[in-house]
């Protein structure tokens, strides 16, 4: 009997032990499936972060001369002054002259291009980080918190396998092992809180902020007239609509990323939070003048689309009459092989066979007329060259637009003489033979790359609670270094205390012949009024972000940096009595309240300035 009891309690002990193992197993598995990212989304992430890169690129090309040299607004004299540390650097900074700076926009613009294509895709990521590291140092009075977003995002990219998927890697991989859909590391962790972090610490910001707890939050950020669109000037028509706004803008920033952590089914939460901040951030741009940034908020959740989309758009994406065909291509055409496995991956084909020829009678006969691959479709029907892309193309749901262009004449005759000027090139397959080389994708990162991004997550989210207050956490200086060392170092107080004035600038300044013009828009006279919302109160956002600055009396030694270019750059466009001679800077500030009444204008003269020595 007490055998018996013995035996009871053992069996149920084992079967508790058996339960909690299961439940365990469980827990670690929704854990997983909640921390994962899909190998695909990551894809489509590198492809829109690469795009972001030359949009900023091509953004900041047009004031390379006025942010980025010597001759403009931030010269050197100030970086070794005021923002030089042991961990500020930029080779941006080597040389002043505009052909320089063009040089390295041009080399980061190509980083971006192989990014985008996914060419030795980790390599590139990491020197894509460093120049943007690097530009981003040369003026930091033009930086705004979609840079800081767009750099991070770029950096745990590093640890990442972006280039697994549509990439020049995943048409060149060399391993036979399939390729897993999704991945979880200690990167996949890091990438998914830093994006929460934004909107988590944003929010913490705006709760301890007065005009947040007051409600009119949003109708101050929409005050100023230079930063809003014309449907942000309409909107702040319904004030009481803008006092929810700013509330439920607060508990949807603090609540809305806890939907990615839902475990009964995730996917249709990860759906939902998806779309939600990516309305959010595009809303953003519809109403503010902010650049970049709304674009680079939406990027960071593609990161997030669960595989379930993926499968969806496979379906549809997947052509039955793929798999009838075969591409033959010429074996003693040692890197056709590469380029067909590129062309196929990018037109989301890679499910047709490729192979090397075989002792066909009537394919030899084609091939010793000079086609080095051909396509075979389910009729025996073959086609080459020119010809064969096209009916890829027509295959492919994403490219059948290309097919009418490519038909006609003109570009068919291009494409075949430039196969033939490529086919008798020796330089072209030398050089693809050295760059263009079958490596295998490795996805699964060791485990000291997971510990050293978990190290750093953690350390960030001690610098981001110290942004909100100080005394609440203590970081040692070694780690301190660490993070300035990369970059690392953030603050998510955007919009956080937003005041209801709009601020404009006159430059009032007299020419030789003693005519008065406003050097800050050339061409009208001065004056005073607050500018309309159509006009042009600043060029772009860069500039916008560098003249609200140069006000803070922590920028004060910018002005005679301003006033020299504002100088150099009218009088090398002018001769004679037209050169300006003298200018004054005035900042303009204009209060409304939500009454809509307005303040009188304040007038600020910020400097005074003199082209020629008396």
């Amino acid at each position: 009997m007490f055998k018996f009891k013995v035996n009871q309690k053992l069996n149920l002990a084992n079967k508790t032990s058996q339960k909690q193992g299961l439940l365990g197993k469980l827990k670690i598995f929704q854990a997983k499936e909640l921390l994962s990212l899909d190998l695909r989304s990551l894809a489509l992430f590198r492809i829109s972060l690469a795009i972001l890169i030359i949009l900023d690129l091509l953004n900041r090309s047009q004031d390379i001369k006025a942010h980025y040299t010597e001759s403009g607004v931030f010269r050197l004299a100030a970086l070794t002054n005021e923002f030089s540390n042991e961990w500020f650097w930029s080779f941006h900074f080597i040389n002043g002259s505009v052909l320089f700076q063009t040089i390295l926009f041009c080399l980061a613009g190509l980083l971006a291009i192989l990014l985008l294509i996914g060419y030795r895709t980790r390599l590139i990521t990491i020197i894509s980080w460093v120049f943007l590291v690097s530009l981003q140092n040369r003026n930091t009075m033009i930086l705004s918190a979609g840079d800081t977003e767009l750099r991070l995002l770029l950096f745990w990219s590093i640890f990442l396998p972006l280039g697994a998927y549509y990439s020049v890697d995943n048409a060149l991989n060399s391993s036979s092992k399939k390729l897993p859909k999704g991945i979880f590391s200690g990167a996949t962790i890091a990438l998914i809180l830093q994006i929460c972090f934004i909107y988590w610490f944003s929010a913490l910001f705006k709760i301890r902020s007065e005009t947040w707890q007051q409600g009119i939050a949003v109708y101050n950020s929409l005050s100023p007239d230079f930063l809003i669109t014309p449907l942000g000037a309409f909107l702040r028509n319904f004030t009481t609509l803008l006092v929810a706004f700013t509330f439920v803008t607060i508990w949807f920033e603090l609540l809305g990323p806890f939907l990615l952590f839902i475990p009964l089914k995730n996917y249709l939460f990860r759906y939902l939070a998806i779309f939600l901040f990516i309305s959010l951030h595009l809303s953003f741009g519809m109403v503010f003048r902010i650049g970049l940034f709304p674009l680079i908020g939406a990027t960071a959740w593609l990161a997030f689309l669960p595989s379930d989309f993926w499968e969806r758009i496979d379906k549809k994406l997947k052509n039955p009459h793929g798999q009838k065909l075969t591409i033959h291509y010429n074996q003693e055409r040692k890197n056709c092989k590469k380029y067909l496995h590129i062309l196929c991956t990018f037109l989301f084909l890679s499910e047709i066979p490729i192979l090397s020829y075989q002792n066909d009678l009537e394919s030899e006969t084609e091939l010793e007329a000079g086609t080095t691959w051909f396509i075979v479709d389910q009729k025996g029907n073959q086609y080459s060259n020119i010809k064969a892309i096209i009916y890829l193309c027509r295959l492919s749901y994403l490219s059948k637009v290309l097919v009418p262009i490519l038909k006609c004449y003109p570009l068919r005759l291009l494409g075949i003489k430039i196969f033939k000027l490529l086919k008798n090139q020796s330089w072209v397959n030398e050089v693809s033979g050295k760059y263009l080389k079958f490596r295998p994708i490795k996805v699964n990162y060791s485990w000291l790359t997971n510990i050293i991004t978990l190290f750093l997550v953690v350390l960030i989210c001690l610098w981001n609670i110290r942004t909100i207050d100080a005394s609440k956490v203590t970081i040692p200086q070694p780690m301190k270094e660490i993070l300035s060392a990369l970059d690392l170092t953030q603050k998510w107080s955007m919009f956080s205390t937003p005041d209801n004035s709009t601020e404009w600038y006159v430059i009032a300044g007299q020419l030789k012949d003693g005519t008065e013009i406003d050097v800050f828009r050339p061409g009208k006279s001065i004056n005073w009024d607050k500018p309309d919302l159509q006009s042009a109160a600043f060029k772009n956002m860069r500039w916008r972000k560098y003249l609200t600055r140069l006000d803070n009396r922590k920028y004060k030694k910018h002005r005679l940096y301003y006033g020299k270019y504002l100088c150099s750059s009218w009088n090398s466009q002018n001769e004679g009595d037209q050169k300006l001679e003298r200018f004054s800077i005035y900042y303009l500030s204009q209060e409304t309240d939500l009454d809509g009444k307005v303040s009188p204008v304040e007038k600020e003269n910020l400097w005074d300035h003199r082209c020629f020595k008396k």
